[in-house]
């Protein structure tokens, strides 16, 4: 399974200006436009809470610091988990009505 990441970003965010991931991830320069190509799963979480499925590229990509590798726990309190558990339970409602008629 590949994942293919490619965003734009302005190259002035924090992580190339120097906030540095404590040499969890090596490198911070950053392109213009960041693909990332994604070839197996290497989680990592970042300082934002949101976990990075692509490892180091996709968090360096999105313009934030690397907390920890792997998984962010759920249930700590940032805004990038909760509203994932809110897709999910939406898809879900919205799964199960298409399912039994209700829509």
């Amino acid at each position: 399974m590949m994942m293919e990441f490619n965003r734009s970003r302005s190259l002035s965010s924090d992580a190339v200006d120097g906030e540095s991931d404590g040499g969890l991830c090596g490198g911070s320069e950053v392109a213009a436009s960041c693909p990332v190509k994604c070839f197996r799963p290497d989680p990592v979480c970042g300082v934002d809470g949101v976990t990075y499925w692509c490892g180091c590229a996709e968090a360096r990509c999105a313009g934030t610091a690397v907390a920890h590798f792997g998984i962010c726990e759920v249930g700590n309190g940032s805004a990038g988990q909760a509203l994932l558990l809110v897709h999910i339970v939406w898809l879900m409602v919205l799964g199960f009505s298409v399912l039994f008629g209700l829509f």
